[in-house]
């Protein structure tokens, strides 16, 4: 069985959602609170880099999907 991956995008947007609750509680100390910030912000941009990517297979995939209806489209003619 494959080694399940802890850090997918869906735990990556978990651990966003808890850093967002952690801040908005108001309780961490300072340090705590930049801590925390810098954390989400290297999570914000994995989840971005995931979703460009993932963005940039859809049209890779749209494209060569309007080749292939194109000739198939041509052999039928």
């Amino acid at each position: 069985m494959a080694k399940k991956n802890k850090h997918t995008f869906e735990n990556k947007i978990e651990e966003l959602e808890k850093i967002v609750q952690f801040l908005e509680e108001g309780t961490p100390s300072l340090e705590e609170s930049i801590k925390a910030f810098e954390n989400g912000i290297k999570l914000s941009n994995e989840c971005h880099k995931e979703l460009s990517n993932a963005e940039s297979k859809i049209d890779i995939l749209t494209k060569n999907g309007d080749k292939i209806k194109k000739k198939e489209t041509f052999k039928e003619d």
